[in-house]
């Protein structure tokens, strides 16, 4: 398996209004892909596809991943399918169990039957670094096992791993998985970084930080992200080939909030631990340490360009630029 952007095919985008799925569109377009986004709007952002709509190979179908028929008319004449449509807070899954498994689980099947029924035959999927839950070994490498997920997010996201590789063998499909660590950067709408920026607007003398504040972990660009997401695709050998994608290092929650006051320009400011869960966790669920091994795209020729503390820095920057 190699090359799964075609040089004169369609590929089709789920989630394209999203984060990370705006940002893909966008690098796919400047390479001269033609690019079907398909979104319900649920989450992403009209905004974030600005430049996209300019595009005259670039189309936008407002759908929902959970309506088959509507899918599978959308992946009509596609050659690669980039799944990212999912529910990405991972807090969700404490008060609601069914959230994750319909909007992660069961979208990923449909996809795959509506991939299956049509012909096509290649798959990226952005899965998380949660799969791993708390991992012994750090940096955790693809090949780490068993895999424990502590949350639902990363149940969900393994789930839907385990359905991909069923179907590739199954029906002689190609996909490559990413399992990411934190992306941050610009039209970045959760995570700690925003959420750090936000809470000091409304308050720039004291910030609440959840957990004990020693949660650590690994921050990556999205530029690095599409980076990799770009590189893997058109250089992954296996039928299902998994990539860890991250930063070389990773950094405790205290940092993020000192980068951040310091981008906003606050001084003095009060932190308070809320002391966090099952002992010091921010939430149920939240993996307390977590930096990938990213050796193996490293080998293969591929290396982020920013550290954990250069994509924080970079996004508060850009979070505060775009009021």
């Amino acid at each position: 398996m190699s090359g799964m952007i075609p040089d004169n095919g369609r590929v089709l985008v789920t989630g394209v209004a999203g984060f990370i799925g705006s940002h893909l569109t966008d690098r796919l377009l400047e390479m001269g892909t033609e690019v079907v986004g398909y979104d319900n709007l649920s989450s992403g952002k009209m905004e974030f596809l600005q430049g996209a709509m300019k595009s005259e190979r670039f189309r936008l179908i407002e759908g929902d991943v959970l309506d088959p028929t509507a899918l599978k008319e959308a992946m009509k004449g596609i050659d690669t399918v980039f799944h990212l449509a999912a529910n990405p807070d991972v807090r969700l899954g404490e008060s609601d169990s069914r959230i994750h498994f319909r909007q992660n689980v069961e979208a990923t099947q449909n996809v795959l039957e509506a991939m299956r029924e049509l012909g096509v035959k290649n798959m990226v999927f952005t899965s998380t670094s949660t799969v791993y839950g708390d991992a012994e070994v750090i940096p955790t490498p693809e090949s780490y096992g068993p895999t424990i997920p502590i949350s639902l997010y990363g149940a969900s996201k393994l789930a839907s791993e385990a359905m991909i590789s069923g179907f590739c063998h199954t029906y002689d499909m190609n996909a490559v998985i990413y399992r990411f660590a934190n992306v941050v950067g610009p039209r970045s709408n959760h995570g700690v970084t925003f959420d750090f920026v936000n809470k000091l607007r409304k308050d720039p003398k004291k910030l609440v930080i959840l957990g004990d504040g020693r949660q650590k972990k690994s921050y990556t660009h999205v530029f690095d992200t599409i980076d990799a997401i770009i590189f893997g695709a058109e250089n992954g050998k296996e039928r299902v080939e998994i990539f860890n994608m991250g930063s070389e290092d990773y950094i405790d929650v205290v940092t993020v909030a000192n980068i951040v006051t310091d981008v906003m320009g606050l001084e003095d400011v009060e932190y308070e631990f809320t002391g966090g869960v099952d002992g010091g966790r921010g939430w149920k669920g939240d993996v307390r340490f977590m930096q990938l091994s990213i050796e193996k795209l490293k080998k293969m020729g591929w290396r982020p360009k920013y550290s954990s503390a250069e994509s924080v820095r970079m996004t508060a920057q850009s979070i505060i630029s775009e009021v």
